[in-house]
């Protein structure tokens, strides 16, 4: 499989970000998070820019779109994990996206980093 791809996760609920960030490290990925606020994800994707992110819509200290923003233009594909918005909100302002619903079983989690990673 050659380099280990590194996903990046953002939710501000422990549980599911702990049971995201497993779900993830069990597919074989390097796992980033998770992270609950805003600052903590944006100084770690600068730090080391992960191959894909996670993102809930909603984190601690506010919402993850201008984040989001900055992650697709520099190519980092993103996939948003959501309780509050359906995934149909959140491609009509991220067409590129993909979009999970909360809760999301861990087969879709996956195929969604797969999907985005043979994306581009």
């Amino acid at each position: 499989m050659g380099q280990r791809l590194r996903v990046l996760v953002a939710e501000d609920e422990f549980i599911i970000g702990c049971d995201l960030c497993h779900t993830v490290e069990e597919a074989g990925y390097i796992v980033e998070g998770p992270f609950e606020d805003l600052s903590s994800t944006m100084l770690a994707f600068q730090k080391n820019k992960p191959d894909i992110a996670i993102l809930d819509v909603q984190l601690e200290d506010g919402i993850v779109y201008p984040l989001a923003e900055q992650m697709i233009a520099e190519n980092v594909p993103v996939i948003f994990h959501s309780g509050e918005m359906t995934p149909a909100e959140v491609v009509r302002r991220f067409p590129s996206a993909l979009a999970l619903a909360k809760p999301c079983p861990p087969a879709e989690v996956i195929d969604s980093i797969q999907r985005a990673t043979h994306h581009g």
